[in-house]
């Protein structure tokens, strides 16, 4: 969550051309609504049902550029969809950087309760061994612009 992955996603697709998904943004088209109002009525429960529906027909598709949403690999299922089925990079930040970027952001429900730094590291210190395990790849986003994390990841598809 907050890692960059729709942005650098949409410039990777453009460099590579390939077609762009967000599977947060399927799950809204789909919905008709936006993503904190699954949350409001559903709970997180409601969206990750839904949030596995939509990725079980995104990997299937091909030339494509994926971003998840953050808690995508809460799902075993979701994970084995993920490895088996494409190049799965992760896009690690910090703690410190992630609360920077999302201090003012009111669109992520799971950021809108209690302390943004705390709750963070509780997703962070849950999510990271989840993501390091289905990776292929894991960079870095420290320090770093969205324009040269793509060409990071486009030089690495390259040699690939």
């Amino acid at each position: 969550m907050g890692s960059g992955k729709t942005t650098i996603g949409k410039l990777l697709s453009k460099k590579l051309d390939k077609d762009f998904y967000d599977s947060d943004s399927v799950v809204e088209e789909r919905t008709g609504v936006k993503v904190p109002l699954i949350f409001e009525y559903e709970g997180e429960v409601g969206f990750r049902r839904r949030e596995e529906n939509v990725l079980k027909d995104l990997v299937n598709l091909k030339n494509i550029v994926l971003a998840t949403g953050g808690g995508v690999i809460l799902s075993k299922n979701n994970r084995k969809l993920l490895k088996n089925n494409g190049y799965v990079i992760y896009l690690k930040s910090d703690c410190v950087d992630l609360a920077a970027r999302m201090e003012n952001d009111k669109s992520r429900p799971l950021l809108q309760k209690g302390d943004l730094k705390e709750t963070l590291d509780n997703l962070f210190k849950f999510r990271d061994p989840l993501y390091v395990d289905i990776s292929d790849q894991i960079i870095e986003t420290k320090n770093k612009r969205a324009s040269d994390v793509t060409s990071e990841i486009e030089s690495l598809l390259n040699k690939l």
